[in-house]
This record gives structure tokens, sequence and C-alpha cells, in this order.
């Protein structure tokens, strides 16, 4: 995912979703600033793949989730606004989120059992701020997909290899669980779901 600023004079979060145009991109707010976000080949295969394989679990049994891709979580961050890769929501939540009807609009983790970046160059975004961020909301999991292992050492060890890294919020904080080649992804929120990290990194 390439990101580029957007030539235009730093938003409120109101501000902001008054602004976003129908055009079809997707666009962020970090601190004000606004970012369009560009996916690469290997990184929309990879989003569409996970988007698919979730889609295929929630129908076998997870009546009440849907998969958004274009929803806008915003965080307790100021005048700031993310669009994940892929996010699960919780449809008897979407009552409680005031500006779903209005523009898309996420605000309580409760909603988001699930969310998942598929990092690219920005990846201290998704190892950092994304990470501290969702976890302040409250979102019960959250994956961080490094197929390219571009993750720093600290994050993903050494040496550094393809890896998803599954967050899982326990008392109020993420407890990190690192999965590399030949894995089973381990979901509290998707128990039964088979998916192997093999199957995800072949896919790029």
């Amino acid at each position: 995912m390439m990101q580029t600023l957007v030539d235009c004079d730093r938003m409120s979060f109101a501000e902001f979703i008054e602004w976003y145009p129908e055009n079809g991109k997707r666009y962020e707010l970090y601190r004000g600033v606004v970012r369009e976000m560009m996916p690469i080949g290997d990184h929309e295969l990879t989003t569409s793949f996970l988007a698919e394989e979730l889609t295929l679990e929630i129908r076998s049994g997870h009546s009440n989730y849907l998969v958004s891709r274009m929803c806008l979580l915003k965080p307790e961050m100021t005048d700031t606004g993310f669009i994940a890769d892929v996010v699960v929501l919780d449809r008897r939540e979407l009552v409680n989120e005031p500006l779903w009807q209005k523009a898309s609009v996420i605000q309580n983790g409760k909603t988001v059992p699930l969310v998942i970046e598929v990092v690219s160059t920005n990846w201290s975004d998704d190892y950092a701020i994304k990470l501290a961020a969702y976890e302040t909301m409250g979102i019960a999991e959250y994956w961080i997909v490094d197929y390219r292992a571009l993750g720093a050492v600290r994050y993903i060890g050494k040496p550094k290899q393809p890896t998803v890294t599954v967050c899982k919020l326990i008392e109020g904080e993420y407890q990190l669980s690192l999965f590399t080649a030949g894995k089973r992804i381990e979901s509290d929120v998707f128990p039964e779901l088979n998916l192997m990290t093999d199957a995800i990194f072949q896919i790029a």
C-alpha cells in the first residue's frame, strides 16, 4: 500500500468526512493530514484473499458478522481516521454507531471483532501507530500480515521472515503471537478457522 499526501489544508475529522469524495479512492486522515491509500498488486491480492476467507467463515456460522473494506475507523487520536485493509463488523452493534448511516464511520471497538492490516512500505504505521489506536479503541483482535517481512526485527524477530502477528486484547492490552511459515492462524474470534500462513504468503 502506497501513501500519497493530498494537497489540501489540514482538516478536523468532521471536515474530513464532509470532504470525502465519492471517486472510488481510499483516503485516511492522520493528525489532520489527508493521505490517499494506493494498494499495489500483491497487497491487493492478499487483502482480497483474506476478505474472501473470512466471508466464507462468516457464512458457515457467524451470521451476525460482515466484512468491510471501506468503513472508516475513528480512534481516540485527534483528527484521525483509518481505513483498514479488512474489517469484520458486528451487525448488532451498528445501531450504536452515530456516524454509521452518514459516513460508514466506526467509533466503538465492540463493533469490530477483528481488523487486519496488510503491511507495506509504511510498516511502522501498522506495528506502532495503528496497533496503539486499535488497542485503545478496544478492538478484540488485530492481525498484522507482513508477507514481505518488512517489519523491524523487534517486531518479527531475526532472521526476518514473512509473519502474521495476531494481537489479542486481554485486560485492555494486546498480547502478541507470531505465526510464520507452516503455521495455522489461531484466532479467538474465529476459533474454527482453518487458515494456514502459507496460503496467505503464497497468494502474493
